[in-house]
Parts: C-alpha cells; sequence; structure tokens
C-alpha cells in the first residue's frame, strides 16, 4: 500500500514547504502573543513556588515586596520563546502529522511522530526557558541586568551548552504533553461538530491544557532545578529527581507544589491559546 502510495505523490512534493505551513506558523504566533502577556505574572508566581517550595500567598508576598517594577522582569524570554514555540509546535505537528498521513496511511502513528517531533524542535528554543529561569530567580537579580546580559554571561562564560542545560526533561515534557494535547483536541472538535464556537474553543482548550500540565508538572520541577545553576557538571535526569525527592522529605506530592496556581494559569492560558488560534486560523484560510 505504501508503494502505491510512494508512486502517486512523488516525496519532493510532500515534503516541499507550502502556504498551509506558513498560515499555521503565523496563527500559532499569534495565539502565543495574546497568551503571554495575560499570564506572565501568574507564571511568575508559580516558577516563585516551583524554585522556593513556598504556599502561593508566600509567593505573592514576595514578588509584592520587589514591586511593580520587576513584576514582568524576565518577559522577554518567554515573548521571544513562546511565539516561536507555539508557531512551531502548531505548524510543525501539522506539517508532519499531513506528511506522515500521505506517507505511511496510518493516522494514529502520524500523530505520535508528528508530536514528537513538533515538540524536539520546540525543545531548540529552550535558551529563552535557560535565560527565564535565571531572571525570576531572586539570586540573581544582581547578577544580571536583562535578557541580553544574561545570555552574553552564559555564552562567554561556560558556551553554548550552557543554554542547553536541563534538555532532558524538556523534550519528554514536550513530546508526550503534545501528544495529549492534539489527541485529546481531535476528539474535543469531533464531539462538538457544529456546537464549535469562540467560547467552546476557549472551554476545550482550557480543559485539556490545564489536564495536560498538570500531568507533565513534575518535568518543570525537575527543569526549573537543573536551570537554576550556573556552570559545573550536567546533572542527570534520575540524579535531580532523586535528589528533589530526598531534599522535600521523600515525598512524591512535594513535586506538585504550586500545581494549583499552574493550573489555573494554564487552564486561562490554553484556552487563550485554543480559541485565539482557531479564531485566527479562520480568518487567514
Amino acid at each position: 500500500m505504501s508503494n502505491v502510495t510512494s508512486e502517486k505523490i512523488p516525496l519532493h512534493s510532500v515534503l516541499r514547504l507550502n502556504d498551509s505551513d506558513v498560515k499555521e506558523f503565523f496563527c500559532g504566533w499569534g495565539a502565543a502573543v495574546i497568551n503571554v502577556s495575560v499570564t506572565y505574572p501568574i507564571n511568575k508566581i508559580t516558577f516563585r513556588q516551583i524554585l522556593e517550595g513556598v504556599p502561593v500567598d508566600a509567593a505573592v508576598g514576595q514578588i509584592s515586596q520587589e514591586g511593580i517594577r520587576l513584576l514582568y522582569r524576565g518577559i522577554l524570554p518567554p515573548l521571544c520563546q513562546k511565539t516561536l514555540s507555539l508557531s512551531l509546535m502548531f505548524s510543525v505537528y501539522e506539517g508532519c502529522k499531513r506528511r506522515l498521513c500521505l506517507l505511511t496511511e496510518n493516522d494514529v502513528l502520524s500523530k505520535i511522530l508528528a508530536a514528537n517531533v513538533a515538540g524536539t524542535v520546540e525543545a531548540l528554543l529552550m535558551p529563552f526557558e535557560r535565560v527565564q529561569t535565571l531572571l525570576q530567580d531572586w539570586r540573581y537579580h544582581e547578577k544580571f541586568k536583562n535578557t541580553s546580559h544574561a545570555f552574553r554571561y552564559l555564552l562567554s562564560n561556560h558556551g553554548v551548552t550552557e543554554c542547553y542545560r536541563g534538555m532532558v526533561p524538556i523534550i519528554y515534557r514536550n513530546g508526550l504533553s503534545n501528544l495529549m494535547f492534539f489527541m485529546l483536541r481531535d476528539q474535543s472538535k469531533i464531539l462538538l461538530g457544529e456546537k464549535e464556537s469562540l467560547l467552546t474553543n476557549f472551554v476545550s482548550g482550557a480543559l485539556i491544557g490545564g489536564f495536560t500540565s498538570t500531568v507533565f508538572y513534575p518535568m518543570n520541577v525537575i527543569k526549573i532545578h537543573m536551570q537554576s545553576k550556573i556552570g559545573g557538571d550536567y546533572e542527570r535526569f534520575l540524579a535531580v529527581t532523586r535528589e528533589i525527592y530526598i531534599s522535600r522529605n521523600r515525598s512524591l506530592i512535594s513535586f506538585y507544589k504550586g500545581v494549583h496556581l499552574n493550573y489555573m494559569r494554564s487552564f486561562i492560558s490554553w484556552g487563550v491559546i485554543n480559541a485565539s488560534h482557531d479564531f485566527l486560523k479562520k480568518i487567514i484560510f
């Protein structure tokens, strides 16, 4: 069957970029800009909970004491990273899925491979997450002035590889969460059918995104603990997981410190992303 498909559809025509890929990219970019602007303060509170292991009221108190001037400190890396990441997530996934379906004629396999390819491509942008971690960490407030200063310091003192510290949990998180998000999203569209609207897209995206981010929340905990350090040996994924587990009284629940606020942020974030992406898609396509 695959031989017949390859004869009917030349490989070079399947792999060639087209207008659909570009449009998907810009839909993801627009959705990301809206999302980051709305949810960054919530994300900063969640980050402080993860790093310090403190309850939400203590995290809010710390950030309040730092003042409004520092509230959006570190927004440039996630703005750059998220816009590119979501653009790649949607465009690479849809593009790969469409091409793999033509080549393999296996819808499920195409979705699995496309989700992991998109997640791996997204991981190339992780230097933005790396710098965001440093800028949000109060221990580096005096050390780094801004995003460019942090990048220059890492590159000049430790090289490019330092920008990719903590890549393993990011690849795990991206690939698995992409797969879960798109599979559930496709099912929701089938269930909604003609009832699909801006509101239903927001609600379905919010529920799916909130659930997905909660399932893979421990990956962010491990990633942040890896990236909060500068220089030295590159720690192994399992070693860091064990270190966190022991330092938090051998409690698995401690890996979910801050998950409630993260769920709220993800609920809003993915609701906005899903609704705005589909809205932009209807306009652009």
